[in-house]
């Protein structure tokens, strides 16, 4: 058993090796042909070295990682930090846990974090949208805004549902607390303006009105 151990060990090392010269191979081969690594032409990667990213799509746990890595990069690199980092968002909304991972971070970054709403910010888009930093928080005319009540379901044994109920009720009051740090206002007038029983549209206007955003971007 032992040299069966041993003898999978070695090609283990064995393989290692072969894929490390191909690398190196590949590499120099690119060079010599001129061709930059793919870090250096990729347009996302260039955008977020220069502390800029647009962010489209569901949230996800998935969709949230890459964004919560580039902040936490951006506040520890050694070299010349950003003054600002900007997100842009259009997103329809999605996983409300992987929303509040990612704004716990934006809020914790000692860089400011402007955000700019594009298309469409909805549900935990616009949770995200509102995280930035005070004063920089814009939205482009054409955008579609969308503010309402988390959805919620699950299934189980009749004493399991109303032990989840506490984490309704525990996710209720952190929506209202995000919404009040982020817009001030009173928790009656965001339960009746924003989170009503039913699905709140908003104009550009009508969102800076509720202290959603701070300025209105005009593109044309």
């Amino acid at each position: 058993m032992w040299e069966s151990i041993s003898r999978m060990q070695s090609l283990k090392k064995y393989y290692e090796t072969l894929l490390k010269y191909e690398n190196r191979d590949k590499k120099m081969i690119n060079e010599e042909k001129g061709e930059k690594p793919q870090s250096a032409t990729d347009p996302a990667s260039d955008l977020f070295q220069r502390g800029f990213h647009v962010f489209m799509g569901d949230v996800t746990q998935e969709t949230m990682l890459p964004i919560i890595n580039w902040i936490i990069s951006a506040n520890f690199t050694k070299e010349k930090k950003h003054k600002e980092l900007t997100l842009g968002i259009c997103s329809p909304g999605g996983d409300l846990n992987a929303c509040f991972a990612l704004v716990d971070v934006m809020k914790g970054s000692k860089i400011p974090i402007r955000t700019i709403g594009m298309g469409m910010i909805a549900s935990c888009g616009l949770v995200l949208f509102i995280s930035g930093a005070k004063g920089s928080r814009v939205l482009t005319p054409n955008t579609s805004i969308l503010s309402h009540q988390y959805s919620w379901g699950t299934y189980g044994k009749e004493h399991e549902l109303f032990a989840q109920v506490k984490e309704y009720d525990l996710t209720t009051e952190r929506m209202i607390n995000h919404y009040k740090k982020c817009t001030g206002l009173t928790e009656s007038d965001i339960r009746q303006y924003l989170l009503p029983p039913h699905d709140v549209w908003l104009s550009a206007k009508e969102a800076k009105k509720l202290g959603l955003c701070d300025e209105i971007k005009g593109t044309y």
